[in-house]
């Protein structure tokens, strides 16, 4: 039977596509009209139109599907409608677990985050660390926690369902490009003016289309893995995309506060512009916190891969060249 796919079009959604089509799976996605096919256009899938929030078409385009990949998501930490996140994060898992809940899927495979666990400082945290992130006033973060939650009541209710929690994904194929794609972007062009002290994990965008694979394998129904790799300060990750790229990597240590500051500065900007901000204030308060992992739950149960992180940032820069995102 088929595997389906939401969020086909994104970027950790086509890798999954990519990965499936290798192992010789046939392949269904679910895209909205108006998405950006580029990543999926020349391959070898069956399309179903229509919105996750929309549990009638979901129902219809499970039919003959026996797993749904469920990697829709609204991954904006700004917009100029507040309410947007919840309903398609919120809304459209609850309309779209139901619909595979009615259906009888043999395993769903969900894509969460790792902020839905939030971060806790300097020593790694594993999938029991509680969500905290309550006072960044981050819509995206609060909307996955809250749909998280809505996907483990489809499996208190019997949906074969399991939970995945990507760290910072990058890798090729970001045509969006998504906020970590941007940051690889934003240092090899020396436009990253400074850098907000912290720690994150970074992992190989096709590592993780790999660990969900082995997820709808492997997986125990109920359970939740971290999909992440290498712990590494903010300041340590530029200094490595720079070298990579041949260039300067920033200096400027920008303070807390003033970074803050400019956060909202930008959000004011683009409340008139319409247009993405180039940092908001809760991605600041994020991005402060250290945000470590200890992801070996999905090394030992499922077997995730763990490529060298260096390797990841090279077929990104690699991509992104190629792309003309670099200039």
């Amino acid at each position: 039977m088929k595997k389906l796919v939401t969020g086909a079009t994104g970027f950790i959604g086509s890798a999954i596509v990519r990965e499936l089509l290798k192992e010789g799976e046939q392949v269904k996605v679910f895209i909205r009209e108006t998405s950006d096919t580029r990543n999926i256009d020349g391959l070898d899938v069956e399309r179903a139109i229509g919105d996750i929030r929309d549990g009638n078409s979901m129902k219809q385009a499970l039919a003959g599907c026996d797993t749904l990949f469920f990697t829709a998501a609204y991954f904006h930490h700004w917009t100029p409608d507040k309410d947007l996140p919840y309903e398609i994060n919120v809304g459209g898992t609850k309309a779209s677990l139901q619909a595979a809940l009615e259906d009888g899927v043999e395993k769903v495979v969900y894509t969460s985050t790792n902020n839905t666990m939030g971060a806790h400082g300097p020593v790694p945290v594993d999938e029991t660390a509680e969500f905290n992130h309550w006072k960044t006033g981050d819509n995206y973060s609060l909307s996955k926690y809250y749909a998280e939650i809505e996907a483990k009541k489809f499996g208190e209710k019997g949906l074969p369902i399991v939970i995945v929690n990507p760290t910072l994904v990058i890798g090729a194929h970001d045509i969006k490009p998504t906020p970590s794609g941007q940051m690889i972007i934003d240092v090899a062009t020396g436009q990253m003016p400074g850098y907000i002290e912290g720690g994150t994990n970074v992992i190989d965008v096709e590592d993780v289309a790999r660990g969900h694979i082995l997820a709808a394998k492997r997986g125990r129904v109920g359970e939740r893995y971290l999909f992440g790799n290498r712990n590494i300060p903010v300041s340590e990750y530029f200094n490595l995309i720079a070298e990579i790229s041949g260039v300067k990597p920033p200096t400027f240590k920008i303070p807390y506060n003033l970074a803050v500051a400019m956060g909202y500065v930008f959000e004011m900007g683009s409340a008139v512009t319409k247009k993405p901000p180039v940092v908001t204030a809760s991605e600041v308060r994020i991005g402060k916190k250290q945000e470590y992992y200890d992801c070996s739950k999905a090394v030992r149960e499922l077997g995730l891969p763990q490529t060298p992180i260096e390797e990841a940032i090279r077929k990104a820069l690699d991509w992104f060249k190629s792309n003309g995102y670099l200039k």
